[in-house]
């Protein structure tokens, strides 16, 4: 693929994601809004694929694509489906977000041109990573050794928020369960379930 053409998608990525982002602040239906979200990282993992960083696109299209967005979804049984506060404007958030998003890409013309050899990072981390994978960990994927050994940490830490975030939803969800059961008890008194009740038998 050439340079143009990987530019045209990263442009068009970068575009939908832009989009996305807009409908999931203006959209009032949270269903919806839980959606857009996934769909907001599925985009995030082809602009990763494009930038050639493949692992990094694999845990996002896994972890925000796919858990994060089934965890959403299994959310919306404890709450509405439409948000019911109006969207208000408001001025100095807006002032910060657009100073915070001016002084990030002003911070950009810093940076070394993307795929620069003369990178810092290529000149002074990567050889550590290449060597040390080689010679003190001896695994020869180095993307694996970097996740699991260089970075088993973060990952251990990315692992235990999605492990407590679902452990979150199954805990209020069976406690949406306990309180619906405790509703009815008091609605029909004890004993007295509709579904499972039987007519009482006259004597003629």
């Amino acid at each position: 693929m050439g340079a143009e053409m990987i530019t045209i998608v990263n442009i068009v990525l970068l575009t939908m994601l832009c989009f996305s982002a807009v409908a999931i602040m203006l959209l009032r239906h949270l269903f919806a809004v839980a959606a857009l979200t996934g769909a907001f990282s599925l985009l995030s993992a082809g602009l990763l694929v494009a930038l050639d960083a493949v692992d990094v696109a694999f845990t996002e299209a896994a972890v925000g694509g796919g858990i994060s967005t089934v965890l959403m979804l299994g959310t919306l049984a404890l709450t509405q489906r439409r948000e019911h506060r109006p969207p208000r404007f408001s001025l100095p958030a807006l002032l910060v977000v657009i100073a915070t998003g001016g002084a990030l890409i002003y911070a950009t013309s810093d940076m070394p041109a993307y795929g620069d050899p003369n990178a810092p990072a290529l000149q002074h981390v990567v050889p550590v990573y290449i060597e040390g994978s080689r010679n003190d960990i001896g695994v020869p994927n180095i993307v694996t050794s970097i996740l699991a050994s260089y970075r088993g940490y973060d990952t251990l830490g990315e692992v235990a928020v999605i492990f407590t975030a679902g452990i979150g939803v199954m805990f209020l969800l069976g406690r949406r369960r306990e309180d619906e059961d405790d509703e009815g008890m008091v609605r029909h008194g004890p004993g007295n379930d509709p579904e499972s009740s039987e007519p009482e038998e006259t004597a003629s």
